[in-house]
């Protein structure tokens, strides 16, 4: 039986949507999510607002597994929760813009990573000048405290550059050296 123009096209069409979804959801670890949840999110990508049944009936998994997925898809703001007007189920849709998908999840990421470490730092730094500063304590050990003081000063100048540019792309000035479109800026 010969299908149709129509018909090919249309396997054509899901074909091609099969394939990106298979990729973005190999992907998907990058963002810190299981590959069940990529799965979730890559096939959300090209669908409207879904509902979990919707989202188990699509993939097979379990309701509690896809509430689960949705909820981290969530914490990392790449799935929303949509309001749809006629039904009290919740519906939820993939963010879209892959932009505004790196921009939420690694600046929260970077920017967790640099106050963190800048507070552990500002903490190590107040304990390695007592002893840098005890004059009881023999100098070789005091060396030893300026030197581990000194190399974290110069990884807070990291740390700050890594707030720097949290704030510049949050702020869309980087795109100004680093444009999103490059052929069209």
């Amino acid at each position: 039986m010969n299908l149709s123009n129509n018909d090919q096209a249309l396997e054509t069409i899901e074909e091609a949507e099969n394939i990106v979804i298979s990729a973005i959801s190999e992907t998907m670890d990058l963002y810190g999510v299981t590959p069940s949840t990529g799965l979730l999110y890559a096939t959300m990508y090209f669908k409207d607002a879904m509902t979990l049944d919707e989202m188990r009936d699509e993939l097979g998994m379990s309701k509690p597994s896809m509430s689960t997925g949705v909820r981290k898809l969530q914490e990392i703001e790449m799935v929303k929760k949509v309001f749809q007007r006629g039904s009290r189920k919740h519906n939820y849709i993939a963010e879209k813009d892959f932009f505004n998908s790196f921009i939420s999840y690694f600046c929260q990421m970077w920017m967790r990573e640099a106050n963190t470490n800048l507070s552990a730092i500002n903490e190590a730094e107040v304990l390695l000048k007592n002893v840098m500063e005890d004059k009881s304590i023999s100098s070789v050990i005091r060396e030893d405290a300026k030197e581990k003081y000194q190399l974290l000063e110069q990884s807070k100048k990291y740390y700050h550059w890594l707030k720097r540019l949290v704030k510049s792309i949050r702020s869309g000035e980087i795109y100004e050296f680093l444009p999103k479109d490059p052929e069209n800026h």
